[in-house]
């Protein structure tokens, strides 16, 4: 029932909005309608979407009637409402594999051997020691297997062949770097034989993490074929003509492009004129592109409508040069126009500005009357048609919302700076609107945002857009005929990017500008795009009218001696933006109330934009606040693999980080050819992501248990991207390149570090406090010094108990049975009472230490805590094999309910008043 008011409350508002456009752009209203039609089949299924159908239906029919829409109009409105929802749960439903009959057990995560002949559909992206492309299967033989599917549907002794048209992800790891060069020359459209293990793509195992499996499924991508070695894949070229050669011979038209602007441009220049040109990101530096991320200045690097503008610009000028008429010059260009698409990679985003183009420029040649909203919905109804997916795009909602946005919101914002000089004001109008209209999905898809990006994009776009972008792609033509002049502008290009480089990281320099958002809800994005809306309406009313209210009102009743209802009765231009005041004001000065219609019409507009303001700001507060805990604690055992990470959040609202998880890189000096542009680091890609899209602004501590990797590696993208009040750590030190660079980036960001140890206490508030048991030095009456640098930093794991809203939780680290002993005998041997162990304090919760190692969790350390619930966090099919049989056997002989990150994904308590409520990921 809530989604059901939530979307017919939206849908009102934009049936509302529409009220003066319906007969004016029909195919508009059309669009936003397939639009709502499709977004509810995608998010909702069974009763719940027939409730919220009928509600829509119903709602669609009241509005019709009440703007006076006419019979053919509302059924082809109801027609876009219904086919659109039809269409997309046709689409979706049709989107399964031929496997999927075969492979009964869909959920095993275990690998099938398999054979696969096939096209390769994609361009070959060479990474490091990882060959990534695209098959279209046309066979594929399944080997003998353990998975019980194919024991229970085929003979032990035999494979199974299956005849399919599938599109399955494949990664071959390379084994030796004269594999480089065997890979490097394979090519779309070329046939394929494939030996290896197919799997399901990885499921989000964190709450709000990314989800591979359906983002794959969106590209019609079911399956993962990992091959090791080159030679288990024989690729043969193409035995005739086939319609990909044209994609073929766009990618290797693509390669020579890149290979070209390699020649031209050095260093970083390269990487970055290769996606600012072509759209080639593959090579951008990836702190380059963090630096342009945090202003919020990516999209520069995203060919979109600027890039297309800029390319129209250019081929026109050369027509016109080249004397061809106006007809021939509109003509030559609009069919230029997809071959751009093509080169430039075809991403959601520069498809709509090429179709936009396409459809502008045959308007301009047939002198048809151009109509921005009219072209867009097009281009939406056109791409949604041809793969409904698109609608749950990154690109392509945010190309085509702020393009909607400029077209509608900048009219709007522009009287309000007339007092700029009408070049500066356009410029300031677009990049504002732009800001404005981004704000949503930029917090909602990546939740930060730069306060200073508004005037990052107003200093540095026209600089791009309009200098570096057309200089880069003059050289880039001009290095086919001329090398040496290409060189020079090469070389002016070189020095304008590094002087944008500079102004970035000058402007990243602080990071006091950068603010943090949770993801919002969907109502919450509706209701600031409808206020925002409602705002610049009555702005932009009183800007262009500065007297209005002002004025008496008129006097003249109307001749029929009804009361004036209708919009027309609004004397005072009111009406147009606030109907219902006009009407009830109209309504008094007809039963001659007359004073007070006239103090309802003078400050009407400047209530309304009070109260819009002020509703905008409670919007924004509201939406920047971090989700409310409702005076509970969480404790959050996030999924980092290999490796431990929990975030805890307390009744007060701080958040404390205990370890980071990390990457663990066995790799040697030889195997350099192997490293990746961009490695997969968890702190960056799992952690931080987390924090921010659950509203951590601050951290108030980061506890590091001890210093190996997969605890601490982490914690430096933590540090460089979360404000952190202090960080905590065993008092230890490390030879690790991890340890010294993360202690390095506390010192550089003036970050306290403290040591904590047995008997510290810590009280956060009044209803949490954490309590140190380990490390305890010295030993044996050994003499320690200041900071002593152990290389086995499992023994001296920090161990303590956090106690929050009456229940207690015992964190372990990587502690092993020696320290186990020695804790406990510590406890015992307290003379204060107070901190003696007791039947008392038996734990609620027990991270189990060493990710279940057989080295830690002894029988007497958990005979003395007794733990109802433990929580193991390791990886998946991990190669240590945690956790050990005799671990998990242990905690069974004490009926402690066990929780495991490779088996529940991430586990989340809630503990309030004593009671603990627990969640996880995965079932």
């Amino acid at each position: 029932m809530t989604a059901l008011c939530r979307q017919g409350f939206f849908f009102y508002l934009v049936m509302r909005g529409m009220h003066s456009m319906m007969k004016r752009r029909p195919l508009l209203v059309f669009t936003v309608l397939w639009v709502i039609g499709s977004g509810a089949a995608c998010q909702y299924d069974g009763w719940k979407l027939a409730l919220i159908a009928v509600g829509l239906i119903l709602l669609l029919l009241a509005v019709c009637q009440w703007v006076g829409a006419g019979r053919l109009f509302t059924i082809c409105m109801l027609f876009s409402l219904c086919i659109s929802g039809s269409y997309w749960k046709w689409h979706d439903a049709a989107n399964v594999s031929d496997f999927e009959s075969v492979l009964a057990a869909e959920e095993s995560t275990e690998a099938i051997p398999v054979s696969a002949f096939g096209v390769i559909s994609s361009p070959v992206e060479v990474d490091g020691d990882r060959a990534d492309f695209q098959v279209t299967l046309q066979r594929a033989d399944l080997i003998q297997s353990k998975h019980p599917a194919m024991q229970e549907q085929a003979d032990p002794n035999d494979g199974m062949m299956v005849n399919t048209d599938d599109i399955v992800m494949v990664q071959v790891k390379l084994l030796d770097k004269t594999e480089l060069e065997i890979v490097n020359r394979w090519q779309r459209g070329d046939r394929i034989q494939l030996s290896g293990e197919m799997q399901k793509p990885g499921v989000a195992r964190n709450f709000g993490g990314f989800d591979y499996l359906q983002y794959l499924r969106t590209q019609k991508i079911h399956w993962i074929i990992k091959v090791k070695g080159s030679d288990q894949a024989v690729v043969e070229p193409p035995d005739s003509w086939k319609l990909s050669h044209v994609l073929r011979w766009n990618d290797a038209l693509r390669d020579r492009l890149g290979s070209k602007l390699d020649q031209l441009y050095g260093g970083i220049h390269a990487g970055y004129m290769k996606g600012l040109v072509i759209g080639n990101q593959d090579d951008l530096d990836p702190d380059t592109f963090m630096e342009f991320s945090r202003l919020g200045l990516t999209h520069i690097l995203a060919i979109s409508g600027m890039h297309v503008a800029v390319v129209v610009g250019c081929l026109l000028f050369v027509c016109t040069t080249l004397r061809m008429t106006r007809e021939a010059s509109l003509t030559v260009v609009m069919w230029l126009i997809p071959v751009y698409v093509l080169l430039t990679g075809a991403s959601p985003s520069i498809v709509r500005a090429g179709i936009m183009g396409m459809i502008g420029l045959y308007a301009a040649r047939r002198r048809l009357l151009k109509d921005g909203l009219h072209i867009l919905s097009v281009a939406a109804l056109a791409m949604l048609v041809w793969n409904p997916y698109f609608l749950v795009n990154v690109s392509f909602q945010l190309s085509f919302i702020v393009t909607a946005g400029l077209m509608i919101f900048v009219p709007k914002l522009m009287p309000l700076l007339t007092f700029l000089p009408r070049w500066l004001g356009g410029t300031v109008g677009i990049t504002v609107v732009a800001q404005l209209i981004s704000f949503p999905l930029t917090i909602y898809y990546f939740n930060q945002v730069s306060l200073i990006s508004v005037f990052a994009n107003l200093i540095l776009v026209p600089v791009i857009s309009l200098v570096v972008l057309p200089l880069g792609m003059v050289s880039l033509l001009m290095g086919w005929v001329w090398m040496r002049g290409a060189g020079w502008l090469a070389a002016v290009t070189e020095w304008l990017n590094q002087i944008t480089f500079r102004i970035v990281e000058w402007m990243n320099g602080s990071s006091v500008f950068m603010t943090l958002w949770p993801s919002p809800s969907l109502a919450w994005i509706l209701c600031y795009f409808v206020v925002l809306y409602a705002l610049l309406s009555i702005l932009n009313k009183r800007f262009k009218d500065p007297e209005e209210g002002q004025n008496g009102s008129n006097d003249t009743e109307p001749l029929d001696g009804r009361p004036p209802w209708g919009v027309g009765a609004d004397l005072s231009g009111v009406g147009t933006l606030l109907p219902i005041v006009s009407r009830f004001a109209g309504a008094l000065r007809w039963r001659g109330f007359h004073r007070a219609s006239h103090v309802i019409e003078r400050y009407a507009s400047g209530t309304a934009i009070a109260l819009l303001s002020a509703a905008l700001i409670v919007l924004l507060y509201g939406g920047y606040q971090s989700p409310s805990t409702q005076g509970a604690g969480l404790v959050q055992f996030l999924d980092v693999g290999q490796g431990d990470s929990i975030l805890v959040t307390t009744s007060s609202g701080k958040h404390i980080l205990i370890d980071g998880g990390g990457t663990v890189n066995f790799r040697k000096e030889k195997d350099a050819w192997k490293e990746r542009k961009a490695p997969y680091e968890v702190g960056a890609k799992v952690v931080v992501p987390l924090l921010k899209k659950r509203g951590v602004h601050q951290l108030e501590a980061v506890i590091m248990t001890h210093g190996d990797q997969d605890h601490i590696g982490g914690l430096l993208a933590v540090l460089q991207e979360i404000p952190v009040k202090s960080v905590v750590f065993n008092g230890t030190l490390t030879e690790s390149a991890s340890f010294r660079k993360l202690m390095l980036s506390a010192v550089e960001q003036h970050i306290p570090v403290y040591q904590a140890g047995a008997d510290s206490v810590w009280k956060l508030d009044g209803q949490t406090e954490v309590r140190f048991l380990s490390p305890l030095f010295p030993e044996s009456g050994e003499v320690i010094k200041p900071l002593p640098l152990i290389k086995e930093q499992n023994h001296a794991s920090l161990v303590f108990v956090l106690q929050m809203n009456g229940s207690r939780v015992l964190f372990t680290g990587d502690t092993d049975q020696a320290a186990e002993r020695k804790i406990l005998q510590h406890l015992e041997s307290q003379v204060d009472e107070a901190q003696r162990l007791t039947a008392e304090d038996r734990i609620d919760v027990m991270k189990v230490a060493h990710h279940g190692s057989k080295t830690s969790t002894s029988a007497p350390w958990l005979n003395a805590w007794k733990p109802k619930a433990a929580v193991i966090s390791a990886g998946v099919n991990n190669m240590y094999g945690h956790p050990h049989p005799d671990v998990v056997g242990r905690l069974e002989r004490f009926r402690s309910i066990i929780y495991q990150t490779n088996l529940h994904g991430e586990i989340q308590m809630r503990i309030k008043d004593g009671h603990i409520e627990t969640r996880t990921k995965l079932p």
